[in-house]
């Protein structure tokens, strides 16, 4: 299927500028004219709430504020206007540990280094066009972390995993029986 991805406005967040001239160059080759970048995870948030941004790409490992406090300042922070945007992180650190922590910060997609024009296009037209449900309990905000589909979550017999009731948010609204954070 076809994507038209010119309208979208992307958010790049890295302090190398290296990487921020690759993956301009990359979303350029998409057809995205809008593309706003930052080397300091403080002055992208400034652009989440400034901007109308509709997608970040975020560093993992940054100074200052890693990547992963930039996605729970997203995610999480009173003044963020748009707490459900897809944000795919970007590692050069494939360990299953990190790819667990920015999962559970609230990360959409995950993108290992060095990254490819198949893999980028791959992870952007995955949050357009198969967006998952959002979860909030206690200690999570951010998308579903299981990828199964919804008619497997229906179970709700003896081996169902324990677990705390969650709001499911779509779109603003909640869902009646909520699921299970895994």
């Amino acid at each position: 299927m076809a994507v038209d991805l010119s309208r979208l406005k992307v958010l790049i967040v890295d302090d190398n500028s290296y990487m921020l001239t690759i993956m301009r160059t990359l979303l350029h080759g998409f057809g995205i004219k809008a593309i706003f970048e930052s080397r300091d995870p403080a002055d992208a948030f400034d652009m989440v709430r400034s901007d109308g941004i509709d997608i970040i790409i975020t560093d993992y490992q940054m100074d200052i504020l890693d990547g992963l406090d930039f996605v729970r300042l997203v995610r999480t922070a009173d003044d963020s206007p748009n707490p459900m945007v897809p944000i795919v992180m970007l590692s050069a650190y494939s360990e299953r540990s990190r790819v667990k922590s920015a999962r559970d910060a609230g990360v959409t997609e995950f993108c290992c280094k060095p990254i490819t024009a198949r893999d980028m296009f791959a992870k952007l037209t995955s949050v357009i066009n198969a967006p998952r449900p959002f979860i909030r309990n206690k200690t999570y905000f951010g998308p579903d972390r299981r990828r199964a589909s919804s008619e497997q979550h229906s179970y709700h017999g003896p081996d169902r995993r324990a677990g705390a009731k969650t709001e499911a948010v779509k779109e603003g609204e909640g869902c009646e029986d909520g699921i299970d954070a895994a």
